[in-house]
């Protein structure tokens, strides 16, 4: 792949910096801007409660996949495949979503900060008869036209406060009135302090502290599983590599049995063979055949498998290529033995989900403080401030209580409207004060003492799961590092081998052309060469195997790769 083909791929989820692939665990701009609340009145505002979230789901085609392409093969490196897998793959794109559900659930915590603001406005219109002297009207007929607005936001230090204003407007055919309609208007403000429970900053924002820490540890997990799905990529490669080399030690096999039959004929047709010695090259030559069926079908399901992994089954043109990988299949040589414990200290400072249990008690001690502060009593401080005032068309009477009432005499009207009211409000002509104390004492409180029970209880659950996998990293890294020396001692025996059965065969091959020995024994020393090339195969693909198993156990995978997750 030329430095061309990777500026071209730069652009997108996976970019190519410093020979790294790094992993955005973030969704695009437009999908996480819908899930942000923005600010009345702004017009995004409009736009996102009044207008309908689009249900229908995009799913981008695979990307990437025509940068590999070379002469109508897909050619691909174990560090091409990589990345690949990480910008096509269906599973590592649901790893990237479930970050998302933690994103909104700290933004859900912020929603008890939201200010609401809350408006009313009735009219109501009465007529009823009167049943008294001091109705003063025989029908009494009123409207009252209410209207309220009040503004409620709690603070990060637990304090809530108000802000509220009313007027109204009521109007009526009562000759007692003296305004008429009488226009009025109400001011108030009020806060109320938590002095024990729910007290403080710290204790206030803890919903958002922990729902931070699970994410942290949810970060943690989704590594983790990229991790292990990395494992399940690279491992796929690998049996592409294994099933190929085997189709291939199977077709030399084929053309040396081939060789040996028409040879074994030859030989009868001139009567140096005995007619009962040809079966034995023809069942060898059957079984080399049926051996390269069954290596050519085995390697078309790891190609399958391999094209899932980087959704070339999803492109009809690149799926229909064939692929060509370019790794080695011998490892590198690698004298030097691995340190155990200093394997195990690595895996036990980079494993991410021991880091996720590490966090994990973490949230549970703010989980167990926020059970501590269910069970305080909840002490209260109220305080409350109101200035009001009236205004509207002022009547003086006279003869107000003669006859029925209905016969009082206007002496004189003065105009008035809602600006006297509101001079009034802000004059603070008539202030009403308030302060209060409200205590909420639970004589028995089962729920909360239940709560903090099971808190402490997930924590000692939680620290005995840190332990058990502690254990569990320090057991699979040392089995990794055993089957990884294993292994490469097996590949060595395995080139031992393989040289060995070469020359034996060279061998059988001299004696039985100076009439030595018969065929026999050239026929089981190819046989024993095929079985000494599929276990050199097998050793050097699991030694691979063992590799990455052990990268993986210690967590250092992804930098191994070269992948950083953000």
């Amino acid at each position: 792949m030329n430095e061309s083909r990777r500026q071209r791929g730069g652009s997108q989820i996976i970019t190519m910096r410093f020979s790294r692939i790094t992993l955005c665990l973030t969704l695009a701009t437009s999908l996480f801007a819908q899930s942000e609340a923005p600010v009345f009145p702004q017009p995004s505002y409009f736009r996102h409660h009044f207008t309908t979230a689009p249900a229908r789901v995009s799913l981008r085609p695979p990307v990437r996949l025509p940068d590999f392409v070379a002469d109508n093969t897909l050619e691909l490196s174990l560090r091409a495949y990589l990345e690949l897998v990480l910008v096509n793959n269906t599973d590592i794109e649901i790893q990237r979503l479930s970050v998302e559900r933690d994103k909104n659930t700290i933004q859900r915590a912020y929603g008890v900060f939201d200010p609401i603001l809350t408006g009313s406005f009735n009219a109501t219109r009465t007529k009823t008869p009167a049943s008294d002297a001091l109705a003063g009207a025989a029908t009494q007929n009123t409207l009252n036209q209410p209207v309220d607005f009040s503004y409620r936001q709690q603070l990060e230090t637990g304090t809530t406060y108000n802000v509220g204003f009313s007027a109204s407007k009521f109007s009526t055919n009562s000759s007692f009135a003296t305004f008429n309609p009488s226009l009025t208007a109400r001011l108030n403000f009020g806060f109320t302090q938590p002095l024990l429970r729910n007290r403080g900053r710290d204790v206030v924002r803890l919903p958002i502290t922990i729902a931070r820490s699970r994410m942290k540890a949810t970060e943690f997990t989704t590594s983790d599983q990229i991790m292990r799905l990395l494992v399940t990529a690279e491992n796929n490669y690998w049996a592409v590599i294994n099933a190929r080399e085997s189709l291939r030690v199977a077709q030399e096999n084929l053309k040396l049995t081939d060789a040996s039959l028409k040879r074994s004929q030859r030989e009868l047709e001139l009567g140096a063979l005995s007619p009962l010695e040809i079966y034995r090259p023809q069942a060898d030559y059957a079984r080399a055949e049926i051996n390269v069926s069954q290596a050519r079908f085995r390697l078309i399901q790891a190609e399958d498998t391999l094209r899932r992994m980087i959704a070339a089954d999803l492109d009809p043109e690149i799926r229909r290529l064939p692929i060509r990988l370019t790794e080695p299949v011998l490892p590198p040589s690698d004298e030097q033995m691995i340190d155990r414990e200093s394997a195990v200290e690595r895996g036990l400072a980079n494993r991410p989900d021991f880091r996720a249990s590490l966090t994990n008690l973490q949230t549970d001690d703010l989980t167990i403080r926020q059970a501590n502060n269910g069970l305080r009593p909840d002490l209260g401080l109220t305080g409350s401030y109101a200035a009001s005032g009236r205004g509207g068309n002022f009547f003086r009477r006279t003869n107000v209580f003669s006859g029925d009432g209905g016969s009082s005499s206007i002496l004189q009207m003065t105009p008035g409207g809602f600006g006297d009211a509101l001079d009034q409000v802000f004059n603070f002509n008539y202030p009403v004060y308030a302060f209060g104390l409200t205590l909420r004492l639970p004589i028995r409180d089962r729920a909360a003492s239940a709560t903090l029970a099971d808190a402490l209880l997930t924590k000692r659950l939680d620290a005995l799961r840190l332990r058990s996998l502690e254990q569990t990293i320090r057991q699979e890294i040392l089995n990794a590092v055993s089957d990884v020396e294993s292994s490469k001692a097996s590949v060595k025996l395995a080139v031992v081998n393989r040289d060995l059965a070469q020359q034996a065969l060279d061998a059988e091959q001299k004696k039985y052309e100076l009439g030595v020995n018969t065929i026999f024994f050239v026929l089981d020393a190819q046989q024993r060469l095929v079985e000494a090339e599929n276990q050199l195969v097998s050793t050097s693909v699991q030694y691979r195997r063992n590799m990455v198993s052990l990268l993986r156990a210690t967590g250092e995978l992804l930098e191994a790769r070269g992948v950083v997750i953000q």
